[in-house]
């Protein structure tokens, strides 16, 4: 049986999320491999992916926010907000000053409403938007409510009608960078789509830490991921049994939604709620299985 455990890849451009799934079931002899959060072949950066029982942990990374680095240009519009559309529209923004284009941004940080781009993974009546739109469907996508914490201008370039601004945005979760391209460049009257995308940081995941390929060593433990995103109760043997019985325990930590329970060895038992000091189980892992 393949080791337990979390992997930070750092995904290159070109290859889907599914071939950076198959590619690592293939190297780390296990088909029991999930991710949390798809990147766009022509994205590059952090993806993480759960291998055996630890894709139970994929669940709570999903949601985490997220930052990226990006280049918008500004002065054409596509069919997917990307460059991987086709132009549908062009407009003269050479004229924009850097004012006009920080008030702009402005308009998109904070807590906004956006409409997710219509080439995008999410299921109308079942079936992928993407799908839909690849077939010519009309596809209306509900706005749903986000939160932009940073929208961060790095660098500024100049061509002809053409401007190409390098970002660091850091968002909530199912935030699309290319709908916020698209909106800044309408929001300018000049259209606007992504060139260039890298996901630099998940929660208190950091691409710098990932690695190009996988293999069993790169695998972090799933006690150690767990304690980074939760309070931790510490469980002797007899109370580690129990809770991987399903039983309710008390344990001495601060009441809380999610807390990781950790047994002897620093095998991670379960993760559990608690609620006047008594435990809730809200997912187990099996304490066989090999850990990193």
């Amino acid at each position: 049986m393949a080791e337990s455990g979390i992997l930070l890849l750092d995904k290159p451009q070109g290859p889907t999320s599914h071939d950076l799934v198959g590619r690592t079931r293939r190297a780390l002899g296990t088909r029991k491999v999930g991710h949390a959060g798809t990147l766009d072949p022509m994205a590059t950066g952090l993806m993480i992916l759960g291998v055996e029982s630890s894709t139970r942990l994929l669940t709570y990374l999903v949601g985490l926010d997220k930052e990226y680095t990006a280049t918008i240009r500004l002065g054409q519009a596509t069919t997917t907000d990307d460059a991987e559309g086709e132009i549908t529209a062009s407009a003269d923004a050479g004229g924009l000053t850097d004012d006009a284009i920080a008030a702009g941004i402005l308009t998109l940080t904070g807590e906004i409403s956006q409409v997710p781009s219509t080439f995008s993974a999410i299921k109308v009546d079942g079936r992928r938007a993407y799908d839909l739109a690849r077939a010519g469907d009309e596809v209306e996508l509900k706005p749903r409510t986000v939160t932009v914490s940073a929208f961060e201008v790095l660098a500024t370039r100049r061509d002809g009608a053409l401007v190409d601004l390098d970002v660091r945005v850091a968002v909530s979760s199912g935030t699309y960078v290319r709908a916020l391209a698209r909106d800044l460049g309408a929001a300018l009257g000049v259209g606007g789509h992504l060139t260039a995308l890298r996901r630099t940081r998940v929660g208190p995941f950091d691409v710098g830490a990932a690695v190009e390929e996988p293999s069993a060593d790169a695998l972090l433990a799933p006690t150690d991921v767990a304690a980074r995103l939760f309070p931790t109760a510490q469980l002797d043997a007899d109370a580690a049994r129990a809770l991987g019985q399903g039983k309710r325990i008390p344990v001495a930590v601060a009441d809380a939604p999610v807390v990781a329970a950790i047994g002897p060895g620093e095998n991670l038992v379960g993760l559990v709620a608690v609620r006047d000091g008594i435990t809730r189980v809200l997912v187990n892992f099996p304490t066989s299985e090999a850990s990193p």
